[in-house]
């Protein structure tokens, strides 16, 4: 089991009662279905009954009935990479769990976006997931230098590596984090090439699309999330290109990723400074010196405002929810007390 990355994390949540129950991952995840693998189990189970209220994901353990099969428990996460869905529903999605080191996969060409990396990095961080930065298609530029320089500087200890995807040479330097029991995920835009270094990294061959030659984009390939074996023991989360990734109940990933804002601040005259313009601003005296960069500090701030945002949205939601079931039940005990009075 320590090659599908069971470790005692998991272990310690097993209780008496649980014997007859399979250890299983979820290695892909489907619109109707969940593929699990374990020791003693590699089938498909249907996301329906108990197994729909789980919010289960690529990579989470479970506990599976071996009659049917049924997914009868998931275990805790010991970390999970999500999001804020897409549209206004607000409700959180998640899209990778137990994962040990997250690739945040750019390219060397038009991609390249440091604000978006800066987005990445906050969920890597609120995730628990190692962050390393994993620049591709660097046979297409001339220079990956300042691309490399600039994403070093987005938070303290980051590692960036870049490469041509293509080159199993090149990719090696990534193996150090795909030995046996680990889980690595792969996240990025559409088109940067995370099926061709999938490709690389596990001897496969998954779909991929040419480059095209208006935008320098690839086209879009990876239609669900799976898990891939890696020839060094390890495994790969591989997830589709999100293009709207926000934020959400991230406010102490957002002081890690922008650490050196943080820092400052502790020198400000206000305790609450908001670094908009109030006197004695540690942040705002650093940008004046050429210490910080301006255009750091407003990420920083449209980071902050959204991920605010969507809490709140989020918290209202729930909110919502919970006043929608309580009018519900006492709907229903005003019905049975009808009856009960017929």
């Amino acid at each position: 089991m320590i090659n599908l990355g069971w470790r005692s994390f998991f272990e310690s949540q097993l209780r008496d009662d649980d014997a007859a129950l399979l250890r299983a991952r979820i290695v892909a995840m489907h619109r109707q279905r969940a593929q699990l693998l374990g020791d003693d189990i590699d089938a498909a189970a249907p996301l329906a009954g108990n197994a729909a209220t789980l919010q289960l994901t690529v990579g989470d353990w479970v506990l599976v009935d071996p009659t049917g099969p049924r997914i009868v428990r998931r275990l805790d996460r010991f970390a999970l990479f999500q999001r804020r869905g897409a549209g206004t529903s607000g409700r959180i999605q998640p899209i990778a769990a137990n994962v040990d080191t997250l690739f945040i996969v750019t390219s060397a060409n038009r991609d390249f976006n440091v604000a978006r990396l800066e987005r990445y990095l906050a969920i890597a961080h609120d995730a628990g997931a190692h962050p390393v930065v994993v620049i591709t298609k660097s046979d297409l530029a001339d220079s990956v230098s300042d691309q490399v320089k600039q994403a070093s500087q987005l938070s303290p200890g980051l590692l960036v590596e870049a490469l041509d995807a293509r080159d199993p040479a090149q990719v090696a330097v990534l193996q150090g984090w795909c030995g046996p029991g680990q889980t690595v995920a792969l996240v990025g835009s559409s088109g940067v090439g995370k099926s061709t270094l999938i490709n690389t990294l596990t001897g496969s061959a998954l779909a991929t699309s040419a480059v095209r030659e208006d935008d320098q984009r690839g086209r879009h390939t990876t239609t669900g999330r799976s898990m891939h074996q890696l020839p060094g023991g390890g495994w790969l989360i591989d997830t589709p290109g999100m293009r709207e990734l926000q934020l959400v109940d991230v406010a102490d990933a957002i002081e890690d990723v922008f650490a050196e804002v943080a820092e400052l601040a502790q020198s400000c005259r206000f305790a609450d400074c908001t670094h908009t313009g109030e006197p004695g601003c540690a942040v705002l005296a650093a940008i004046d010196a050429g210490k910080l960069d301006a255009g750091r500090l407003q990420r920083y701030h449209k980071l902050q405002r959204e991920d605010r945002h969507n809490t709140a949205t989020l918290a209202e939601r729930r909110a919502r929810d919970k006043r929608f079931g309580k009018m519900v039940k006492t709907v229903m005990a005003e019905k049975q007390q009808e009856k009960g009075n017929k």
